[in-house]
């Protein structure tokens, strides 16, 4: 899933990515005028013979060196294949992708620079209120066929209907892992957690939203305090803000004296977070790629003894998409590559915890059989439970205009508070 996250950290610099003041907020939604253009429908044979010779530019989170390589070892050359050049455009943050798009509409720019992005959750939402992306054009991808089309993490993205504007990429799921060699009697709740970090302070902490890991953090926490998910409207409610906010506010505040360093300071991002805990100053860690953390075990970055804590009223899910801005220079090159990065070949390549390790959203009951008994071969893990068991029970995501009243908060009840 793209997220707010750089490069990894040296433990050298770790000092540096400490939050001891406010975070910037979220961007500002564009205001639509109409109704997105929508791609005409064709032959995809049509499509093909467009596309051929194009070069599309896939602006995506730079961050996931794993998620690099795929595109650029495994993806590119297959969409070579089918005459298109798959350029990869790293960014910081997918909200730059997003602002380029909206300036160059501001612009009058019928030639965009942007021809695929990856994409979820509030920049989604914010591209759909500016008319920012090209829809009804999913249902043209053959690949579409081997997705559930009732599938509820398909069919929104945080609360705003997909509606053929973007094209199912992976699915994610929210988790928390430990050092089984450090905590011997793992807390198996979301409340727990927030009593093991009371009991035993200093080894907990979490990223300071609005890093996209810290921000999912405050939602899970929002659902522990509200007495569970079906008691938070999906949509954006500002009296349920104003009713529950200040119990998750408030819990939070408390605890912030047990954290790491007393709560004065919060690691920056994800990636701080990784490094107190492979450095032994934390005895947990979160994610919303689960999958990697068997890559990062393995290779000597995060500890052995790092397991997935389980959670009985499980943990938030999630889908990422591959969207096209409507004034994609290269238009029919970018439906090919989501075409391409949704076949049952290409989600196989990218669940192989060698190559990204992320969970496929095709339907495994519709791929052909020699796909299926390739993702029944992956490896398993000792550390990260299969998709299923970590999916069961999964909570819903809220809405994506819960995100930046979230975020706002904390920093003003919580990160002031301190």
């Amino acid at each position: 899933m793209p997220r707010r996250r750089p490069l990894p950290l040296t433990a050298a610099l770790l000092g540096s990515v400490l939050v001891v003041s406010s975070c910037a907020g979220a961007p500002e939604p564009g205001a639509g005028g109409g109704a997105a253009p929508t791609a005409p429908d064709r032959p995809w044979d049509e499509v093909l013979a467009e596309a051929d010779g194009q070069t599309v530019d896939l602006w995506m989170y730079g961050g996931d060196q794993q998620g690099n390589a795929y595109v650029d070892d495994v993806l590119a050359p297959a969409a070579a294949e089918r005459g298109v050049t798959l350029r990869r455009v790293p960014v910081t943050d997918t909200a730059d992708a997003v602002n380029r798009v909206l300036s160059e509409l501001q612009a009058g720019t019928d030639d965009g620079s942007v021809d695929l992005v990856w994409v979820n959750g509030e920049n989604f939402a914010t591209g759909r209120q500016a008319d920012a992306w090209l829809c009804d054009w999913t249902g043209q991808l053959p690949s579409m066929e081997f997705v559930d089309p009732e599938d509820p993490l398909l069919t929104s993205d945080f609360g705003t209907p997909v509606d053929g504007c973007e094209a199912p990429w992976h699915k994610a799921q929210f988790v928390l892992a430990y050092d089984s060699a450090d905590v011997a009697d793992p807390p198996t709740s979301i409340e727990g957690l927030l009593e093991w970090a009371e009991a035993n302070p200093g080894r907990f902490t979490y990223p300071a939203p609005p890093d996209f890991t810290g921000s999912a953090f405050l939602r899970q926490v929002l659902y522990a305090v509200a007495g569970g998910p079906e008691e938070v409207p999906a949509e954006f409610d500002r009296a349920a803000l104003d009713e529950l906010g200040p119990r998750l506010f408030d819990r939070l505040a408390g605890l912030a004296p047990s954290l790491w360093r007393g709560g004065d300071t919060y690691p920056r991002d994800l990636a701080a977070l990784e490094e107190l805990y492979a450095g032994d100053q934390v005895d947990l860690t979160m994610t919303y790629g689960p999958a990697t953390l068997a890559q990062q075990v393995a290779s000597g970055a995060l500890p052995a003894s790092t397991r997935v804590l389980p959670l009985e009223e499980g943990t938030l899910g999630n889908a990422s998409f591959l969207a096209v801005p409507v004034n994609a220079g290269d238009q029919p090159g970018a439906l090919v590559v989501a075409d391409l990065a949704l076949s049952p070949e290409q989600q196989l390549a990218k669940a192989d915890p060698a190559t990204w390790g992320q969970y496929p959203v095709v339907d495994l009951d519709r791929v052909p059989e020699d796909v299926r008994a390739g993702f029944a071969a992956l490896p398993a893990s000792p550390v990260v439970p299969p998709f299923e068991e970590l999916s069961g029970g999964a909570d819903p995501e809220l809405g994506a205009g819960w995100v930046t009243p979230l975020e706002d908060g904390w920093r003003s009840d919580v990160l002031g508070a301190g």
